[in-house]
Formats: structure tokens, sequence, C-alpha cells
């Protein structure tokens, strides 16, 4: 049976995605979350004509032939408006962002007078409305301020608070249940036995899932019996996800797959055409997607990038697509097999061209050392013909 290509895999994972309910949080808490619903302003802002600048505030007519001298009648300081109107030859003493005085039309920035008492002499002066910030000139109440989909960061939180919120309806994290199995496994700090290794994928998969927006709930390490793995997929259940790792195979011990179907999964796909990550699983348990990854650090971590990414980000009513970017190749590379090819690459900057990008010495699925290093990976087609350095190709940047 022909191997399932990687787009077509893809298509089937994200298929049928509703966006997750929405929830109301703190401003607080709103940093990094994805806005829900548009967000309207609930205030003007500035909320009254307002000085832009340290200075006085007068009557141009008064000003217009310069040096004037004017009397200086009271201070308006932020937060502390002047009641009064400025009359002809009067001036105001005046600090930024307080209230423009009745009155006035103008501010004359400090540096344009000197001032003698209570009185002070203009030199200079502009246009009448100088250096004022005129009611609502930034947004007005009612306005629309923040679209739906945003994912919230210091600019958008700072103009919803401006704006008079205190809240904002985000989209609920994603659950992201993550259950390693195998009897070859210890949790991270523990001492693995001479046939042991440590569990590392669950906690590199834990961290890519915060970064992609949603909630990781680790579930430990299931041990190739049926009645752990039993009891493991059952802790699972209210997750929107469950990422199993490795035992999907086709060994003796691989019994992940008949165990999630005995727990009412059903399996969709198994065997994609790709490299690393030929065994990925996909299937459904109720309401919830299954993804099951390769065991191999590399493997797991690559298709998770391709396909447990763009999965959360639909939940998160986000556009799902693979973000591949255009490169040029710094280093030529040899014809691809029958598999599309995600090869771990270096990536340098240069500037306002494209980046360039160089596949790093292996590429092998279990060196997690090299996928550190790695700045994204070279997407290659199946069947790709041998390219020449200075060609252009796709990448897909690891960091989420």
């Amino acid at each position: 049976m022909a191997l399932l290509p990687v787009a077509d895999a893809l298509a089937r994972v994200i298929a049928g995605v509703e966006p997750t309910e929405s929830e109301t949080v703190s401003l607080l808490q709103a940093n990094g979350r994805i806005l829900a619903a548009a967000v309207a302003a609930r205030l003007t802002q500035p909320p009254f004509d307002c000085s832009a600048m340290d200075g006085f505030a007068v009557r141009h007519t008064d000003v217009a032939t310069v040096p004037a001298r004017l009397v200086v009648i009271g201070e308006a300081a932020a937060g502390h408006s002047y009641s009064g109107t400025i009359g002809a030859g009067q001036c105001v003493r005046i600090s930024t962002g307080a209230p423009v005085p009745a009155g006035a039309d103008c501010v004359v920035i400090q540096e344009d007078t000197e001032r003698d008492g209570d009185t002070v002499t203009v030199k200079d002066v502009g246009s009448p409305g100088q250096h004022i910030r005129r009611r609502g000139f930034d947004f007005a109440s009612g306005q629309p301020m923040i679209d739906a989909g945003r994912s919230l960061e210091a600019r958008a939180i700072a103009l919803a608070a401006a704006a008079g919120h205190g809240s904002l309806p985000v989209r609920r994290r994603p659950i992201v249940a993550i259950l390693a199995t195998g009897d070859e496994l210890v949790e991270p700090g523990e001492t693995p036995a001479a046939d042991q290794i440590v569990s590392s994928n669950s906690y590199g998969l834990a961290a890519m899932v915060e970064a992609a927006g949603g909630e990781p709930r680790l579930l430990g390490i299931a041990r190739d019996t049926r009645a752990s793995l039993s009891a493991k997929i059952a802790e699972a259940d209210g997750a929107d996800i469950l990422i199993t790792i490795g035992g999907a195979s086709v060994g003796d011990h691989d019994l992940v797959g008949p165990m999630l179907q005995e727990s009412g999964a059903a399996i969709d796909f198994w065997r994609i055409a790709m490299r690393p990550g030929k065994p990925l699983m996909f299937g459904r348990r109720g309401t919830q997607r299954v993804l099951g990854l390769p065991g191999n650090p590399v493997s797991c971590l690559v298709t998770a990038r391709v396909f447990l990414v763009p999965l959360i980000r639909a939940m998160l009513g986000l556009d799902a697509g693979t973000d591949l970017e255009t490169a040029v190749l710094s280093a030529p590379i040899e014809a691809n097999g029958p598999r599309q090819h995600y090869m771990r690459a270096s990536l340098a900057l240069r500037g306002a061209a494209l980046p360039t990008v160089a596949p790093l010495r292996s590429q092998d699925s279990a060196a997690l050392s090299l996928l550190a290093s790695a700045g994204c990976l070279i997407v290659r087609p199946a069947g790709a013909l041998a390219t020449a350095a200075g060609t252009e190709v796709e990448i897909l940047r690891l960091d989420v």
C-alpha cells in the first residue's frame, strides 16, 4: 500500500476541527492568548484636549507677534486641571498630558519662553492648535480596536487596558495529554539501568505545546503491557488531543494501536511518506484527536512540528498552514528518495535578503543534539532532484 503524502495526512488531521470555546481572563493572564472576539473601545482616548509638551497654554492671538509678554494665572498638571478660563494677555503653565484650559488654543513649549515671576515672555510660536492632542485623536468610544484571532502581547494588552477593558475573551487552550510508552524509559533525573534511556520526548513536546498555545498534560510512562497502556490512556479522558510516543510500529511489543482501539479510538491512518517520521498514526477517540508519534527523538519532535502545531492552531481558530518560508541553499543537496524529507539545517539571516540554509552533517533520527542546534528544516519533496547551492528551497522554522 502506498504511503500517505504529508499534505494529505495533515488535511485529515485538521479536517473538521472546531475552535475551542471562549473564556474570560484578566489582562494579567492574557499574554500569549488568542482573542476570541473583537474588542471595541469603551472609552475615548484622550478623553479631553491635552498638552503634548511642557510649556504654557496661550491664546494664539496674544502671541501672533513675538516677543509677547503674558501674565501667568495658574497651572495645569496631569491629573489636575485648571478650572478657570484664559483671557486676553494671560497664560497657564501646563504639563504634558494635562487638560488644555478653556480659552487656550495653543501650547508654547517651555524652551521658547522666558519666565520672570508671574510673567512669561514668548519668543517663538507656531500655528493655532500647536502641541495640543485633541480629544479622541487616538480612538473614540465604540471604535473597533483589536480583531478576533490576534495573539495578545504587550501592545495589544496595553491598548485593551487604555480602551477600558480589565479582562478579555480568549480561546481556551487546547489540552494536550502526552503519553510516553516503553519499558526502556525512565523519567529525567532518574538513573537508567543498563538497558534503559531517559524519556526526553515528553518534555520537548510539552514545551512545543505550550509555545503553540496549548496546555500540556504529562501522563508519565506507560509500560509495554495492556494493563498499563489501558490505565494511562484512560487518564487522557477530557483532553482535546492525546499524543502517544513510540509503540505504534509493527514489533511484538507495539501495543499502542490495539489498546487505543480497545479504548474506542478509530484509527484513520498509520504510516506516511515522510522522513523522519514514517510510523505516524492518527485517529479519533470520540471528539479527541489522537496522534501516535515515533519514539526516535528527532522523528517525534519533527512530526509534532509538522502535525501537532497546526492542529493546536486550528483548535485556537488560527490558520493551520505549515508556515513554509523561502531560503537559499549555501551547500548542495543530493537527490531525495520517495518520502518527503525534513532535513535539519543551519539557518543564517542576511539582512533584507532571503536567509541561507545548509543541511547539517547528519540526518540520523536519533541525533537530538543536532536537532537542538538546527535553525530550521529544509522541506524536500518526494523524488526531488539534486539541488545546487544558490537554489531557493522551502524551509520550516523549528521555533513555534
